[in-house]
């Protein structure tokens, strides 16, 4: 009878064990978070612009807090952006689609998945939009859709270039054909800021993927990406099932989609601002040593056109 008394007392222990684990909602409003060495105070990350000092992981952080580094805080202006019908198909899973949506709303204190800027970045004036992957994994659905349309036209009719952040798994699969829809409307929005000749600049966080991978984040003039961030359409494993080859190390970062050719160019957090500052001057034609030599070579041009004649 000793091992039974044994054997109880064990699973108490284990009940015990699993009640003083802390659940999420409790890590997330916790001082601290993890990284390569442990535990870090989540006030030290944010002061190192959520990267590790150890690892130079860049944690995944919202719209608000990239907008902040990158365009200075209270140096931007939030558009409200368009909000279909929510629930369009009436979906149902472990819980109903509108309270999924309800709970999104109230963490993250955004309408959508989407937040759209006016803002100004080395005194240049452009449309931003990033993706908070608290949102529904970032996925995106027609409200996500309305807002990258929203920001494309204002892009338009203010004449500025648009920058896009990604992040996130994919299309939303609780509005189904609605959702994989955003894939052809974003690609079109896109087309016709192109036709206008204005920059279309992605950057690319972690995690981008799926549907977001196959449209819109791999149709900018320039990608820039976050050192160590996943880019992928599938999964790791669904490929390494499909091609059974072992895959190769860093398969799907950053790193190694530059390799491939898909990413131009790896930009740190802290960088990002004057590179995109500047890639913008390049392409607006606003940068100085590009005007000289522009004026150098029309100079040259009417000399020889004088001396032909």
């Amino acid at each position: 009878m000793n091992w039974i008394k044994k054997t109880l007392r064990f699973g108490e222990k284990i009940k015990t064990i699993i009640k003083a684990r802390a659940t999420r909602s409790e890590i997330a409003n916790s001082d601290w978070t993890s990284c390569c060495k442990g535990p870090i105070l989540k006030k030290d990350l944010e002061e190192n612009l959520w990267v590790c000092p150890s690892c130079n992981k860049h944690h995944r952080i919202s719209p608000r807090q990239r907008f902040d580094i990158i365009f200075g805080k209270n140096n931007y202006e939030v558009l409200k952006t368009p909000i279909p019908q929510d629930d369009p198909l009436n979906w149902n899973d472990a819980k109903p689609y509108k309270d999924r949506l309800k709970a999104a709303r109230k963490k993250t204190g955004m309408d959508c998945g989407m937040m759209v800027v006016n803002t100004n970045i080395l005194n240049l004036k452009i449309t931003a939009i990033a993706s908070d992957f608290d949102f529904v994994g970032g996925s995106i659905g027609a409200a996500e859709g309305e807002a990258f349309l929203y920001g494309i036209q204002h892009a338009i009719e203010n004449n500025q270039p648009f920058v896009v952040f990604t992040s996130g798994g994919g299309m939303r699969m609780m509005e189904s054909l609605i959702s994989l829809s955003q894939m052809t409307r974003t690609t079109l929005a896109i087309n016709e800021l192109k036709k206008n000749n204005l920059p279309y600049i992605v950057v690319l966080t972690d995690p981008t993927a799926g549907g977001i991978t196959a449209s819109y984040a791999m149709l900018g003039d320039l990608h820039l990406a976050e050192p160590g961030a996943l880019i992928a359409f599938a999964g790791a494993r669904v490929i390494q099932g499909t091609v059974r080859e072992e895959l190769p190390e860093g398969f799907q970062r950053s790193e190694y989609v530059e390799k491939t050719g898909f990413v131009d160019l790896i930009v740190e957090r802290k960088d990002l601002r004057e590179k995109i500052g500047s890639l913008l001057s390049i392409l607006l034609k606003k940068n100085s040593a590009i005007n000289s030599l522009e004026n150098e070579t029309s100079e040259d041009s009417r000399t020889l056109t004088k001396a032909a004649s």
